[in-house]
């Protein structure tokens, strides 16, 4: 694990050189997530001037639900989103050839190879977010619902991640997966939402699908909800383990898909 990490904080340094040779684009990038997190957050504040709630949400709850997947829309950006939608790009190359006979799981180089540290204060506003809410609602520290809020927030990251890394495998028999990379933009704006605007009568097979089968509303709802809302034990205990089953699935499907790889000279 210590050379893991080691090979990790390399990875993230040359990235931060990387960036740091072209100043000017950096912080055009970083000007950009900025207004856009300034815009969404002012078109939620209008829509709450018109309503009271949305899901069964109030305006402070819905902001921290926002900070939430801010945040974890900012870890996913941060560590894994780049390197996942340029694997096509190493299949269809052959590049990818050169990262098989690196001594070091290709998973791990793959999926972890490049940082983006323009993304990376979206993680800080997220939380800024989230604090800003719960400051304004009143909320009292519950140690318990903190630390669930912080396992299962991981186990988010760990559901997001899997359906990131599924996707982007897929390019070793599609080559070129950017409809594929679509589905994952899809899965980002259904974490957006509470789950219970999937509550009506047409809506509520689609969101037992997308809870169940392709368990993407949890990623967000279930962490937020258990901090700040209800507390459903059997949304948690199903998230933890949607978590792993999905991790596990996902790194299978990998190694499924390397063994499937033909390599730039066969």
């Amino acid at each position: 694990m210590i050379r893991y990490l080691r090979l990790f904080i390399a990875f993230a340094r040359f990235g931060l050189a990387t960036e740091m040779a072209f100043r000017a684009n950096f912080l055009v990038k970083l000007l950009v997530e900025v207004l856009w997190l300034g815009i969404l957050l002012v078109f939620y504040w209008k829509i709450f001037e018109n309503t009271s709630s949305i899901g069964g949400w109030g305006r402070s709850e819905y902001f921290f639900f926002v900070g939430c997947h801010y945040t974890l829309g900012g870890i996913v950006e941060t560590f894994f989103l780049t390197n996942c939608i340029e694997f096509a790009e190493l299949v269809r190359s052959g590049d990818l050839d050169s990262y098989l006979l690196k001594p070091i799981d290709e998973q791990f180089l793959i999926s972890c190879r490049w940082i983006d540290w323009s993304t990376l204060p979206n993680i800080a506003q997220g939380i800024l977010i989230m604090t800003i809410a719960l400051v304004v609602m009143g909320w009292t520290f519950d140690p318990l619902r903190f630390v669930l809020f912080l396992v299962l927030f991981v186990c988010g990251c760990a559901l997001a991640y899997s359906f990131l890394l599924i996707l982007s495998s897929m390019a070793v028999w599609l080559v070129r997966n950017q409809n594929l990379m679509e589905m994952w933009w899809l899965f980002t704006t259904l974490m957006r939402y509470p789950r219970a605007i999937y509550e009506g009568p047409w809506a509520k097979p689609f969101g037992l699908f997308f809870t169940f089968i392709v368990p993407v509303l949890i990623v967000v709802n279930v962490p937020a909800d258990t901090l700040i809302r209800a507390f459903e034990p059997w949304f948690i205990a199903w998230t933890i383990i949607a978590a792993v089953l999905m991790l596990a699935i996902s790194r299978r499907f990998f190694r499924r898909a390397l063994q499937s790889y033909r390599s730039a000279s066969s």
